[in-house]
């Protein structure tokens, strides 16, 4: 099936170029386009995307605020944000808020389509180092947020091959077990810790030093 995209950003000529680079993949539908973070709500409910494409600095509503409504509707669509800047604190914010991951807007044609694809699909981290990185320069330190959680031993191990981007495929390899084992490790490691996909255990875990942001995941 393909996955229905919606763009949502304050310049035209920004979402021209998007919609011609996503309508060229096979796999990618775009149903619609957006100005303004305050137009989202009414866009996903008519249209229903997969993926939301969306700027992470808009006049109006921003795309941190639009993002952190969304996720709070029921089976709310994934958040691709769009940024000019990756190292920015606007991008790590997002993130927070429960965006799924971000692209630059310089980012290659195909880059862009294996993003959608890979957020849309939900079983790997986007761009992993990006995300340790970002956490690394931002994240307050000192938390506990995975503290009291329950993780078990091998959802632990779970967790650390998420943070190294690993599918869900790959985690099974990995650890010698199942894939729908894996997925309902998976599963447990998201409920434990709050999280609504890989990016918010994955940062959860960074925030809480469960896995040190500082130094690459083995």
């Amino acid at each position: 099936m393909s996955t229905g995209v919606l763009l949502v950003d304050d310049e035209e000529l920004v979402r021209t170029g998007l919609r011609a680079v996503l309508d060229a993949d096979p796999g990618i539908t775009v149903l619609g386009e957006g100005t303004d973070g305050a137009e989202v709500p009414g866009l996903v409910a008519r249209h229903r995307p997969d993926v939301v494409l969306m700027d992470v600095r808009m006049p109006g509503v921003d795309g941190i605020t639009a993002t952190r409504d969304l996720v709070r509707r029921p089976d709310p669509a994934r958040v691709l944000v769009l940024t000019t800047f990756g190292h920015d604190r606007y991008v790590y914010d997002a993130l927070r808020a429960g965006a799924s991951g971000f692209v630059l807007k310089r980012t290659p044609p195909r880059e862009i389509v294996r993003a959608v694809h890979t957020v849309a699909a939900g079983e790997s981290l986007l761009f992993p180092a990006a995300v340790r990185e970002l956490v690394a320069g931002f994240a307050p330190g000192g938390g506990d947020r995975l503290a009291g959680t329950g993780l078990t031993a091998r959802e632990g191990e779970v967790l650390r091959l998420m943070a190294r981007g690993l599918s869900n495929a790959e985690i099974a390899a990995e650890l010698y077990l199942g894939v729908q084992t894996v997925k309902t490790h998976v599963a447990g490691v998201l409920a434990k810790t709050g999280s609504r996909d890989r990016t918010q255990a994955v940062v959860a875990a960074y925030e809480s030093g469960f896995v040190d942001p500082r130094f690459p995941v083995r």
